[in-house]
């Protein structure tokens, strides 16, 4: 993760919010997930705030587009989404087909 840059850091944030809102529901668990994440990433002040902001209210479908991941950073991603929805110890089927679809376009299937 240290590897990663700022808008890096940032896009990870915005998927692992993405994920968590898959079942249209934001759980305390995964809410402390996130904002451990945000914490572990060293986001502070205005990049944090836009990351509570996406537990509010999820980020938009086209800002989460997987080809912008790059190539060297999409199994860090692909790691994180999953701890974050198993973070509330369920995963709804709508997470899990979510994981498997992100999964397939990251070409890690």
């Amino acid at each position: 993760m240290k590897k990663l840059t700022s808008e890096d850091r940032l896009r990870l944030m915005k998927f692992v919010c993405s994920f968590v809102w898959a079942d249209l529901e934001v759980k305390d668990s995964e809410r402390k997930f996130v904002t451990r994440m945000a914490k572990k990433l060293h986001l502070e002040g205005a990049e944090a705030k836009l990351v509570q902001a996406w537990l509010e209210v999820p980020p938009r479908a086209e800002d989460v587009d997987p080809t912008t991941i790059p190539r060297e950073h999409r199994q860090l991603f692909l790691d994180t989404i999953r701890d974050a929805i198993t973070a509330d110890g369920e995963v709804a089927q709508d997470e899990w087909e979510n994981l498997a679809l992100f999964e397939q376009l990251l070409g890690k299937h």
